[in-house]
């Protein structure tokens, strides 16, 4: 008897991306549109029953209304790239895991390993289950797994070095302190086109590092950041604030964002040099110029007000 898959698999089956198709449709010169799904679920949640006929009339409608969001559809290139940083984050993960589960095996009969480096930690480990065979034939399969992984993540680590060497955008935004290749090549993806944002300004909510706003009657506050968008890109910019906050020569953006830790939390004061750095790294994009360490020119004391 064939076994039916299970409701969450189907959905996520439902959800994959279709990137492919529009791509498709595109070439073949048809006028592809991809849609919010988050407001065409909205447009469609008035309807009493749920067929395929009145989705497609509602999809229809909310088409000849206008009554929906254009959604940017990335660039092979960007998917490419893309793929190739969620590979390389994988394997630095799972490699992770496996000294975890290594270093929590062991703990259990009294073996710690306490802290070594990514080199050392193999050593370590033959030389604390030295003497033990039956130890030896469990661990030193995980140790070879973890040393495959370890080494497939080194080369996309070089492959990504190799895509960041060559792109002359990601060499001008790694001028910026802080922002190295993982970042930049990260940010690239994520924008992938700049002038799709009409405003360097709308790049920091598009990540979703402004505040949420509530206000409705005497009702007005600010929340929390949005968190909405690419967390990939968010992550990387909040990862690439904590180093220009922490290391480094001084600059104007690290002078700017101390005055706001003092006010506020060395965390506020992160996310908003993090939002910061996404207004610059755009501006700097399209106006192909590098990183300037001083506020005293007109240009740059421009760049700062945003």
């Amino acid at each position: 008897m064939r076994k039916e898959p299970s409701r969450s698999k189907a959905r996520s089956r439902r959800n994959l991306p279709r990137s492919w198709l529009y791509s498709e449709l595109r070439t073949a010169g048809l006028p592809a549109v991809c849609m919010e799904c988050r407001h065409v679920k909205a447009g469609l949640g008035a309807m009493r029953n749920k067929t395929d006929r009145n989705d497609a009339r509602g999809i229809a409608q909310l088409v000849r209304l206008g009554w929906f969001r254009h959604v940017f559809v990335k660039s092979d290139e960007a998917q490419r790239i893309r793929m190739l940083l969620v590979g390389r984050t994988h394997l630095m993960s799972k490699s992770h895991d496996l000294e975890n589960c290594i270093r929590g095996s062991l703990k259990v009969f009294g073996l710690r390993i306490g802290i070594v480096t990514r080199q050392g930690f193999e050593a370590r480990v033959l030389n604390l289950i030295d003497g033990s065979a039956s130890l030896i034939l469990i661990v030193k399969p995980l140790l070879r797994a973890r040393r495959a992984m370890i080494e497939e993540f080194e080369r996309l680590d070089r492959l990504c070095r190799e895509f960041a060497r060559r792109d002359p955008v990601c060499r001008r935004l790694m001028s910026v302190p802080g922002v190295g290749v993982i970042v930049a090549l990260t940010y690239r993806t994520g924008v992938d086109a700049p002038e799709r944002f009409a405003r360097s300004r709308d790049v920091g909510a598009h990540f979703g590092l402004t505040p949420r706003r509530y206000s409705s009657g005497q009702t007005d506050y600010d929340g929390r950041i949005s968190r909405c968008g690419d967390e990939m890109v968010r992550t990387a910019l909040y990862q690439a604030a904590h180093v220009l906050l922490h290391h480094g020569r001084w600059s104007s953006l690290r002078a700017w964002a101390m005055r706001i830790a003092k006010r506020r939390s060395l965390k506020a004061a992160k996310v908003a040099l993090a939002r910061k750095l996404a207004v610059v790294l755009h501006r700097m994009w399209v106006d192909g110029t590098d990183f300037r360490w001083s506020d005293t020119s007109p240009t740059c004391v421009t760049t700062e007000a945003v």
